[in-house]
């Protein structure tokens, strides 16, 4: 079967990534360059110190660029995903693109939004896990607000106790980025036991929303140049 030349493979995605990553930020490139050689000269230093043999020095020499590879891909991967975060910084729909950075690690919820107001195209999104419910609250505060308090409203009756977090992205003063999100859900105190989460997200799948996301982004093309690996 030919191959599909209208759909690059994931190489040429990671290339057309890190290309972009080093048109936007200058400091890109030099900043993961100069991690993969310390991480490389660190390794080879290691070598003579643990006796400067020849096969010590081949052996810590390929740690080394193991290593050095390793360091390069994390820090230009590191500022890939800024890059891709403040490119779509304030659309529509940002936060739905990046959450697949966060289903993971205990968890769960859906990048697609569980409320809308189409006219101002604000949006909510919920996760659970160990740290509780967090509602994401992305658009307008005046009129997310309201958005948020109807969503805890819902909750009281179908998960009354399990304590609730809302982060507001919002691009205020008050709110977070969407790289502090991932952040924020992670650092959350685990106050949910293992044993209840099941029937926690059971009860939150009946709430499940099947709501569009406004125009304005596309998430698809999005959540691929989020996460360079």
């Amino acid at each position: 079967m030919a191959k599909n030349k209208d759909n690059p493979g994931r190489f040429s995605q990671i290339w057309q990534i890190w290309k972009l990553t080093a048109e936007t930020d200058k400091k890109a490139l030099p900043i993961a360059i100069s991690g993969g050689v310390g991480a490389l000269l660190l390794a080879i230093l290691l070598g003579f110190i643990g006796g400067g043999s020849t096969l010590g020095l081949i052996i810590w020499s390929v740690l080394g660029v193991v290593a050095a590879a390793v360091t390069f891909s994390a820090l230009l991967s590191r500022r890939a995903e800024a890059v891709a975060f403040n490119r779509i910084q304030g659309q529509p729909g940002a936060v739905g693109a990046i959450l697949g950075t966060v289903l993971k690690r205990g968890w769960s919820g859906s990048e697609e939004p569980v409320a809308v107001n189409p006219r101002s195209q604000d949006l909510i999104y919920r996760l659970s896990g160990r740290g509780g419910i967090v509602i994401i609250a992305e658009g307008h505060r005046s009129s997310v607000s309201r958005l948020v308090e109807e969503e805890k409203r819902r909750l009281s009756k179908i998960a009354a106790g399990v304590p609730t977090t809302v982060l507001w992205v919002c691009n205020d003063e008050h709110s977070i980025s969407l790289k502090d999100i991932r952040p924020a859900v992670f650092k959350l105190k685990r106050v949910v036991r293992t044993g209840e989460l099941g029937e926690i997200n059971k009860r939150l799948s009946t709430m499940r929303l099947n709501v569009p996301v406004p125009k304005g982004i596309d998430p698809t093309k999005v959540r691929g140049m989020s996460k360079p690996r």
